[in-house]
């Protein structure tokens, strides 16, 4: 009969488990005759594998298969030399990362296609009238930063639609996303409250940047949500049965993808990651007060005023609830981003954050270079003819708010350089080996082979697999180089 092999951890391209008396590694399909590599059933040769195994995976990716119930489907798989796999593969399903993605799949796709029709929207909305009878492509001030917003949101749904087959990869684009779409919901706000409170005409160029928003976002979200599919941290590293991979009950495996989820700082980022949020608390602060400065000076009197305008609480209540919406979310965004594990992925949040605040400090630097008569008032005719002459500027608080935003973006360049978990992950113990120092308390014959399972027949009958202590059959599996303590890995 064929020999047989039981699957213990598989990632995207190759799988780790125990043959006939020996640790190995196969690549994902391939024949159990076909191993990569093989090592010594000992725990030292379990070691070995695994970090070869780790080394050669692509990161990421590694998961937990689950041990397979017995019964005749199972013994006709071993009977046509085949793995064991999850239960649920016996009867037609298919478990591991390619089926993670095979589920995942139609929720990326739906928020890629989200995400396309958002950047679609966000285009069209450039033309039509948007507020006040006036395109944004009409107006230098308002259309450069709402083509960063789409130029942002088309970057992501590329690093999606190139990562529609690794989910996880997906996830960097859906939180650059995410990180842009929750900053500019207040600037939205904003320019709809303008709309409704000043009597200003709504224009159609609004509504159909306001859907591509909404388009990007759920987007966003779906491409998220099926990134992290599988990323739940209560039940990360653990199989159905309870079991993880360490052999203990709740500990999670450290073969498992990196979850993506806020977590517990170090002590030693302590300091690093209260200056971020102080930084995304400045930013808000800064972002709240005047920044447009005008100084008025009459030539025939001589008198010279200086004006400040642009207080976001001195505008209506619904562009009030939109530039405290934008205060909120950065400093939240800041926040998250601190915290997340791994630390690129939180970079990458907070880099969606900052597309926006630094679009709005480009609007306001193009914005001081356009004639400022009509905001008093007056044409360039009459303020001539007057003697009047308007100069435009920014207010101190301007390069303050300046500052913070490059600080944010210093920050994000660090969570980016930020060493995440070991490129290798820890060596789990083996599943079928008891905890180390047990052997002597478990099996009164552990003397006799203190490397490995003493017990043949009750190591391979736990996992559904044949005992066969017959000596001719240890012998060949000694020459075929899968036995013997002696070997070594091609590898080692």
């Amino acid at each position: 009969m064929p020999e047989k092999a039981i699957i213990s951890h598989r990632g995207e391209k190759y799988e780790i488990g125990r043959g006939k008396r020996f640790y190995g590694i196969w690549a994902v399909g391939a024949p159990y005759d076909a191993p990569v590599d093989r090592w010594p059933e000992t725990r030292d040769g379990w070691g070995q594998a695994w970090m070869r195994f780790a080394a050669i995976e692509v990161p990421g990716t590694i998961t937990t298969v689950r041990p397979e119930r017995t019964g005749l489907r199972s013994v006709l798989n071993f009977g046509r030399g085949g793995r064991t796999s999850d239960p649920a593969a016996a009867d037609g399903a298919t478990v591991g990362p390619a089926a993670a993605r095979r589920r995942g799949g139609s929720a990326l796709l739906a928020g890629e296609g989200l995400l396309v029709l958002g950047v679609v929207l966000g285009l069209a909305g450039l033309f039509p009238d948007y507020a006040g009878g006036q395109s944004l492509l009409s107006q230098s001030d308002q259309v450069v930063p709402h083509l960063c917003y789409v130029i942002a949101w088309a970057a992501s749904a590329g690093v999606i639609a190139l990562s529609v087959s690794r989910p996880r990869t997906a996830r960097l684009g859906a939180l650059f996303a995410l990180g842009l779409s929750v900053v500019t919901f207040g600037l939205f706000l904003s320019d709809l409250g303008e709309v409704t409170s000043d009597g200003v005409s709504l224009g159609s160029g609004l509504v159909v940047s306001l859907l591509g928003w909404l388009a990007c976002t759920v987007g966003a979200a779906f491409a998220l949500a099926a990134s992290c599919r599988d990323a739940d941290p209560a039940q990360a590293g653990l199989t159905d049965t309870g079991v993880t991979a360490t052999g203990l009950t709740g500990v999670a495996d450290p073969g498992r993808a990196e979850p993506g989820w806020p977590a517990r700082p170090t002590r030693a980022h302590a300091g690093p990651l209260a200056l971020l949020i102080l930084a995304g608390i400045g930013t808000a602060v800064a972002f709240a007060p005047s920044w447009d400065s005008y100084t008025v000076t009459q030539a025939s009197t001589g008198i010279t005023k200086t004006y400040l305008e642009g207080n976001a609480f001195s505008n209506p209540g619904v562009m009030i609830a939109g530039s405290v919406a934008v205060m909120v979310a950065v400093i939240a965004v800041a926040a998250l981003a601190a915290l997340w594990r791994p630390a690129r992925q939180g970079a990458l949040l907070l880099a969606g954050a900052i597309v926006p605040l630094a679009a709005q400090a480009i609007s306001a630097l193009i914005q001081i270079r356009q004639p400022a008569y009509n905001l008093f008032g007056l044409t360039q005719a009459q303020a001539k003819a007057e003697g009047v002459t308007i100069t435009a500027g920014v207010a101190p608080i301007f390069w303050i708010y300046v500052v913070f935003v490059i600080a944010l973006v210093v920050s994000c360049a660090w969570l980016m350089t930020t060493p995440g978990q070991p490129t290798v992950p820890a060596v789990p113990m083996s599943p079928w080996m008891p905890p180390a120092g047990a052997d002597a308390g478990l099996r009164p014959d552990a003397g006799l082979r203190p490397d490995g399972p003493a017990d043949e027949d009750l190591s391979g009958a736990a996992h559904g697999q044949a005992a066969d202590g017959d000596a001719d059959d240890r012998e060949a599996a000694t020459n075929d180089g899968g036995a013997g303590d002696g070997e070594h890995s091609a590898y080692a």
